[in-house]
């Protein structure tokens, strides 16, 4: 039969952690990122809208069903 050429017994690969200042960066970033997005399925419409018109409104709008925003 065949042999393989890989050794019959591997040692499992070294896991490093990953520390919290190469974290941070990513981690402020996505935090903004999901606060911009909660505002436009929440909020923007009428007073506080940033953008005229419909169009935000109706990209979001199932969106804002589905996490429990009233729209209309």
């Amino acid at each position: 039969m065949a042999q393989s050429a890989a050794p019959a017994t591997t040692a499992a690969p070294a896991i490093t952690p990953i520390s919290l200042k190469a974290i941070a960066p990513w981690a402020a970033f996505v935090g903004v990122l999901m606060l911009v997005l909660l505002y436009f399925v929440g909020a923007e419409q009428g007073a506080t809208s940033l953008l005229s018109g419909e169009n935000v409104h109706e990209w979001v709008h199932d969106g804002r069903h589905l996490l429990g925003f009233p729209c209309h």
